[in-house]
């Protein structure tokens, strides 16, 4: 049975006024803050909301000053939240997030630095020419981030708690199943049929949760970086959590909304390689590196199909439909790709809806 589009939640409504706008932001600026503006934006596939928070500079010859507004979905107890700590325990190892002016717990709702417009999608799909230097950008820094937050990461810091295993990578399986063959395509698959395609799941990700575990973004894509006077600020980070570092390349290299050539995909993953070799003084095995990113990008590939698919059937949000054939397109490559992988091939074309056999 499908289940309906949930209408949008009162908690989705503004939790603040512009007096009490003028106010916080008064705090932070330190001087009297008699106006300020308030702008929505558009976020990605979360239930939370972002405003542009705009106000007078200090001079009039100078220009307004702005902020983003952070609203969670629902207000956390307690002074700190997941995406709290895991900013200051990023900001402690030197790496790029914005800076967090004031968390109001009992609203919900956080202050943060404004990084402008463009995120690394936007700014390539307008500056075409500069996609190769940001791309090798972005593979640097996420070399950097999984040695710096790895080697330092305490019991403070709740991605050192929770980790890709088993039970959490055939969740997100079993996630796709119902809100992709089940919820969108109404494909109600038999006993046998289920029990077939989880037995390949499972063989996958029992692999996946066996190799070295480190610290993982979980969504290092091209929406959720934002680039900023030349340089790469990270985004949405509060899901981090150990797993294998193969995760996060796959997400920026076989990203749903930014396809890469081959070829340069496979320069990109030599560089992280590299920056992996150089940063830990040791050497890795290449085809074993790859055996796994190969393994890595159909979880995670198929994951996001079911991210898709719960949007539309379950939210009622249609416009990530659009990048399923793309994300599907990954997964029948990698299959392609590799011999040992001709059963669970065999089992998906048949069963999974709009999975080509060839690509």
């Amino acid at each position: 049975m499908t289940t309906p589009p949930v209408p949008e939640k009162n908690n989705s409504a503004p939790r603040f006024d512009n007096a009490w706008l003028c106010q916080s932001v008064q705090a932070i600026a330190g001087r009297a803050i008699n106006a300020v503006d308030c702008s929505p934006l558009t976020g990605d596939a979360s239930d939370r909301k972002y405003y542009r928070i705009s106000y007078p500079a200090g001079e009039l010859s100078q220009p307004s000053k702005s902020m983003i507004l952070m609203q969670l979905q629902t207000p956390l107890p307690g002074p700190e939240n997941d995406f709290t700590r895991i900013l200051k325990f990023l900001r402690t190892q030197d790496l790029p997030v914005p800076e967090l002016f004031q968390y109001h717990a009992e609203k919900g709702l956080l202050f943060l630095e404004d990084l402008g417009g463009h995120t690394l999608e936007d700014w390539i799909r307008e500056h075409p020419e500069n996609k190769e230097a940001y791309y090798r950008q972005a593979v640097d820094l996420l070399a950097r981030l999984h040695h710096l937050a790895t080697k330092n990461i305490s019991a403070d810091c709740p991605a050192f708690h929770l980790s890709f295993d088993v039970e959490k990578l055939m969740w997100e399986m079993n996630f796709m199943l119902e809100h992709y063959v089940e919820g969108l395509h109404q494909s109600h698959l038999n006993a046998e049929a289920v029990a077939e395609i989880r037995g390949h799941f499972l063989s996958l990700c029992q692999t996946l949760a066996k190799q070295d575990s480190i610290f993982t973004h979980r969504d290092f894509h091209c929406r959720n970086m934002m680039v900023h006077n030349g340089h790469l600020i990270l985004l949405d980070f509060q899901d981090a959590r150990m797993g294998p570092c193969q995760y996060d390349l796959v997400s920026l290299l076989k990203d749903s909304y930014l396809a890469l050539e081959d070829e340069f995909s496979n320069e990109l993953i030599e560089r992280y390689i590299q920056g992996k070799e150089k940063a830990e003084n040791r050497s890795v095995d290449r085809q074993e590196f790859q055996r796994i990113f190969d393994l890595m990008s159909i979880q995670r590939n198929l994951k996001a199909v079911g991210t898709f698919a719960f949007q539309a059937v379950v939210k009622g949000n249609r416009r990530y439909l659009e990048y399923i054939p793309q994300t599907l397109a990954y997964v029948q490559q990698t299959l392609n790709s590799r011999s040992d992988l001709k059963a669970m091939s065999k089992t998906l074309v048949e069963y999974l809806p709009g999975l080509p056999q060839k690509v």
